[in-house]
């Protein structure tokens, strides 16, 4: 292996709030290496990338490129250096073509007007090289969310890129899309390219990298050959103790249904069905989960049954009591909480404190006033205590969420719904982009309230979150449930992926029982 293609040194970031991100941070990269970058939520990785893809700017700190300093202060200028960034959501236009996606905003043209005709051939070209089997003129919105992943990776190359920053790359992919991501990726190794992998999946990390860097707390905890490493190692350094790979949760005892859905159709953006007819019953003191590739309707059945969205047909109880016609406030009245899987545009405001995003759902209630008057004594002592509950890094609840990291702000989404003991807690992507250690947590939180005795409904694309975590399974494709195990520990992963990608269904009378 080459030596150092590219060197960070001394990067020191300091933000506004004088939390220091990055603390005198050094991190190499060398040609043809897959690289882990790991770390807690909070422990300065994204900073760190997001000053390489010149989105932000270091107080201290140079940067090296092919032995030569560099300066980058826009992306822009880090793609024309050979820097590309895949970020953890995807950054496409629906609307618009494969081909159109990958060669935006640099499109070829004739006569002063886009040519189509030789972009799809650029963009078949392309994807040729790389072995991407992807169709160019298809539309980004009618496409799987594994071949979107490679639209944003073929956006980078089409601009050149010879290292790639790719941010939890397979979060949203079944065990066979990860597969053949990583064969791709290999053959990029084999082709000169260099990729910045940052995932929390430590079994993925030690199957494709070469190397790893641990950060903690903005500095790094060094540099190690992946050879030498194993997870229980990586885990300590990462958060200073082991950290339990298995979930400890005694068997569930189901009682009484909590959750009824009746026959809940809806339609998408595009006249589709997006939910088609779907039964489902979740029981006193049980974790069902829902597996599925993104987008096979787990996002507008969730939005369906926490009064997001009131466009659909069919019935949503809770606790007996019909709840499709309340509003979202009745809705949590009637027993609901509810985890959003985009933190960002339904799960905070980003511009407001910390304490007022954990009271802003029991405004009007006695553990923050008085009636209709706010005490600021309740609001502190809550807001003090479910910021050290649920151990969310900050330097005060008074804090903007807006400068807390991803994980942390997802802290705050789950304290939030936590600090009542809900009847039914809906958990979306509750670990995504989330490190390990605040991981365990969660699902620490999750068992709990389920051994208290609420229905909680797991929606996942983590299939070893989603198998571990839940006592029984369903699997959505399609719209529809394809799959329903009691026992989630009697299907292999394997056999998820095959139902996730839709190559297998079960029968009807094995489906129905969940209903």
């Amino acid at each position: 292996m080459n030596e150092d293609l590219l060197v960070m040194s001394q990067i020191t970031k300091i933000y506004s709030n004088g939390v220091m991100a990055n603390d005198k941070v050094d991190f190499s990269v060398k040609a043809g290496e897959i690289h882990a970058l790991m770390g807690e939520n909070g422990a300065g990785k994204s900073t760190l990338m997001n000053i390489l893809y010149g989105e932000h700017q270091p107080e201290e700190g140079d940067i090296f490129l092919e032995g030569k300093k560099v300066r980058i202060s826009s992306p822009n200028e880090a793609i024309a250096l050979g820097i590309g960034m895949v970020h953890q959501h995807f950054m496409l236009v629906p609307s618009l073509s494969v081909a159109q996606n990958i060669y935006l905003g640099m499109e070829p043209r004739k006569n002063g007007l886009i040519d189509m005709k030789t972009m799809i051939a650029q963009a078949e070209e392309i994807a040729e090289k790389y072995n991407f089997k992807i169709q160019t003129t298809a539309r980004v919105a009618d496409i799987p969310v594994g071949m979107k992943q490679k639209v944003e990776i073929l956006k980078a190359l089409a601009r050149g890129a010879k290292i790639l920053i790719l941010d939890e790359p397979t979060a949203v992919l079944t065990p066979q899309e990860t597969e053949e991501l990583f064969h791709e990726l290999m053959e990029f190794k084999k082709k000169g390219h260099t990729i910045i992998f940052i995932s929390h999946k430590l079994k993925e990390i030690k199957q494709i990298c070469d190397r790893i860097t641990i950060m903690k707390n903005g500095r790094s905890m060094g540099t190690y050959n992946m050879g030498d490493m194993d997870e229980r190692s990586i885990s300590r350094l990462m958060v200073g103790r082991d950290v339990i790979k298995t979930i400890e949760k005694k068997k569930a005892n189901p009682t009484e249904t909590i959750l009824e859905v009746k026959n809940l159709s809806c339609i998408n953006e595009d006249g589709k069905h997006a939910v088609n007819n779907i039964n489902l019953k979740v029981r006193r003191g049980e974790i069902l989960g829902i597996a599925g590739v993104e987008g096979n309707g787990q996002s507008e059945f969730v939005e369906c049954i926490s009064g997001m969205r009131k466009d659909y047909k069919g019935q949503v109880s809770i606790l007996g009591q019909c709840v499709d016609k309340l509003n979202i406030k009745k809705i949590r009245k009637a027993g609901l909480s509810h985890i959003s899987e985009d933190r960002m545009s339904y799960g905070v405001a980003t511009e407001a404190s910390i304490s007022d995003n954990l009271i802003s759902d029991k405004l009007g209630e006695s553990m923050v006033g008085y009636g209709p008057i706010l005490s600021s004594k309740k609001i502190s002592k809550l807001s003090s205590e479910l910021v050290e509950n649920f151990l969310i890094k900050c330097s005060s609840y008074k804090q903007p969420v807006s400068m807390l990291s991803g994980g942390n702000m997802q802290k705050v989404v789950v304290a939030r719904e936590f600090a009542r003991e809900p009847a039914v807690m809906i958990a979306n992507q509750p670990s995504r982009g989330v490190d390990v250690g605040a991981t365990e947590f969660i699902h620490k939180k999750l068992v709990e309230i389920r051994d208290k005795g609420s229905a909680v409904l797991l929606v996942s694309a983590d299939l070893n979150e989603v198998m571990e975590l839940s006592d029984s399974l369903a699997v959505f494709y399609g719209g529809e449930v394809v799959a329903y195990f009691e026992d989630s520990k009697s299907v292999t992963e394997e056999e998820l992926g095959y139902y996730m990608l839709g190559l297998s269904r079960q029968s009807e009378e094995q489906i129905q029982r969940l209903g």
